[in-house]
């Protein structure tokens, strides 16, 4: 089932506050960021925030779940109402995912020579 993209808009609505925020459509569902970083998913209508300790420690009894078939554990946040704890979530989260690496870029391979049957 797709995500609602009204729900979608009510959760960046509630994490707005930390800054940076943004989300990206995919398959159906939502990727959301902060500043460039994943921090979490909104899939079938659920908000899914990356596990950390950080974010442990503010919702110590957060259910887990993966967000899709295959996918790791994520916090679930089944209550959203509290814009502020949502926004210190995102933070907290964010601060402590790695940096992203820089992406490698493609190297453009030469085309083969082409040897002819008289060259052989």
């Amino acid at each position: 089932m797709a995500t609602d993209p009204s729900f979608m808009e009510y959760v960046y609505e509630q994490i707005a506050d930390a800054g940076g925020v943004s989300y990206r459509r995919m398959f159906g569902e939502y990727c959301v960021y902060r500043q460039g970083k994943v921090v979490g998913f909104v899939c079938d209508d659920q908000l899914f925030v990356k596990r950390t300790e950080a974010g442990m420690a503010l919702l110590p009894d957060c259910p887990l779940a993966p967000p899709y078939k295959g996918a790791t554990l994520y916090l679930l946040i089944e209550d959203l109402d509290d814009r502020e704890l949502m926004a210190d979530l995102i933070q907290a989260t964010w601060q402590e995912l790695p940096e992203r690496s820089p992406r490698r870029k493609k190297c453009r391979s030469r085309p083969e020579k082409r040897v002819r049957r008289e060259d052989r």
